[in-house]
C-alpha cells in the first residue's frame, strides 16, 4: 500500500493483518511462498510524525526498503510521541524514525546522559520489550530555542545563560507539549534561573511559529535545529552551555517484525545521511516545496540507495 494509512484503522485490522496480507500476496491464504522481490510477504508498517522532516526520513526508509522487494506501508503524519510510541508499542507500526535525546526523557526524564554516545548507549536499555533502536546517523535534528537577531543584539543575549539578564518579560513559543517537557519552561527555570512565560503554537516552528517570533508576540521560539528557516530569517540560535538539550541524533525504532535484513538497509540509510544532507533536504521541502517522495527518491538515488 503507498497511500497513507490513519491509526484508527491500524488499530481496526490488526489483528487479521497477518492472514490478510498473506491472501494478498498469494491468492490462496494457505500459501506461505512470498508473492515476489527479496522482502518477503510481510508488509512493514512506517509511521512518522505529524513533522515534514520526520516524513522525508521515513519516506527515505520506505523507498530504500521498496527498492529492496519490500512491501511497504505508511502511516505519515501521525502526531507527537504521545500518540505513537504506543502504537509503536502495540505493534501496529514496525518502523519509525526518532531522535535519541527526546526519545531518551520521554522514557527517562531523569536522565543525565548528554553526549551522543551516552544518549543512545541509555536509550538501548530504555525501550519497552518489544521495540528495539537500530544504528544512529550522524544527522541530527533537535529542538532549540531561537531568538531574532534585533532582540540578541539589543539585549546582549547569544546563549541560554544569558536570559537570565534580560529585564524585559520572555514568552516562549512552541508546540503545546513543550510546555511539560524537560526542556520547557521548567528545565530554563531549573537549569538557567531563567523564567519565561509560554504560548502554545502548533505548527513546530513553521510559519505561524515565526511569524509570533517576528511580529512581537513572543520573544523566544523553538524550532527544530535542521530547519532552513533559522538561516532564512537570520534567526540567532542560542548557545546551550549546560546541556538542557540532549543530543539528539536521528534513530530507527524497530519492532520485532523489523528483520536483521531489513535492520541493515535501514542501517544504510542512517550511515550516508549527514547533519548537512538533513538541512538541504528540509529546504527542498521549505523552500523549493518540493514532496517527500521526490526528494527522498533523489537523495537515495545520489547516495546509490536505490
Amino acid at each position: 500500500m503507498t497511500g497513507k494509512g490513519r491509526l484508527v484503522a491500524l488499530a481496526a485490522v490488526a489483528v487479521g493483518a497477518t492472514v490478510a496480507l498473506a491472501g494478498c500476496a498469494s491468492g490462496d491464504p494457505l500459501d506461505d511462498e512470498p508473492s515476489s522481490g527479496d522482502g518477503g510477504g510481510e508488509t512493514i508498517v512506517i509511521g512518522s510524525q505529524e513533522y515534514y522532516s520526520n516524513e522525508i526520513i521515513a519516506e527515505i526508509y520506505a523507498q530504500a526498503l521498496e527498492a529492496n522487494g519490500y512491501t511497504v506501508q505508511r502511516d505519515f503524519n501521525i502526531g507527537q510521541r504521545e500518540v505513537y510510541l504506543p502504537e509503536l508499542e502495540a505493534g501496529n507500526i514496525d518502523l519509525f524514525p526518532e531522535y535519541t535525546g527526546n526519545l531518551l526523557q520521554y522514557y527517562v526524564p531523569d536522565t543525565t546522559a548528554k553526549t551522543s554516545d551516552d544518549v543512545y548507549a541509555e536509550l538501548e536499555g530504555a525501550l519497552p520489550d518489544g521495540l528495539r533502536v537500530l544504528d544512529q546517523s550522524s544527522a541530527t535534528d533537535q529542538d532549540s530555542y531561537n531568538v531574532t537577531r534585533e532582540f540578541s543584539d539589543e539585549n546582549g543575549v547569544t546563549s541560554l545563560a544569558d536570559l537570565k539578564d534580560v529585564s524585559t518579560p520572555i514568552t516562549l513559543g512552541g508546540n503545546a507539549e513543550l510546555e511539560t517537557r524537560p526542556y520547557g519552561p521548567e528545565g530554563l527555570q531549573d537549569v538557567y534561573g531563567v523564567e519565561v512565560g509560554f504560548t502554545a503554537i502548533q505548527d513546530s516552528g513553521g510559519a505561524l511559529t515565526l511569524k509570533a517570533l517576528t511580529d512581537g508576540q513572543v520573544q523566544m521560539v523553538n524550532i527544530y535545529s535542521a530547519d532552513p528557516n533559522i538561516a532564512t530569517n537570520d534567526l540567532v540560535t542560542l548557545e546551550d552551555p549546560e546541556g538542557l538539550f540532549l543530543a539528539s541524533n536521528v534513530v530507527p525504532i524497530a519492532s520485532e517484525k523489523v528483520t536483521d535484513e531489513v535492520a541493515a538497509i535501514i542501517n544504510e540509510v542512517s550511515a550516508a545521511m549527514t547533519a548537512e544532507d538533513l538541512v538541504q533536504l528540509n529546504s527542498e521541502s521549505v523552500n523549493d516545496q518540493r514532496s517527500a517522495d521526490d526528494i527522498a527518491a533523489d537523495w537515495l538515488s545520489e547516495q546509490g540507495l536505490a
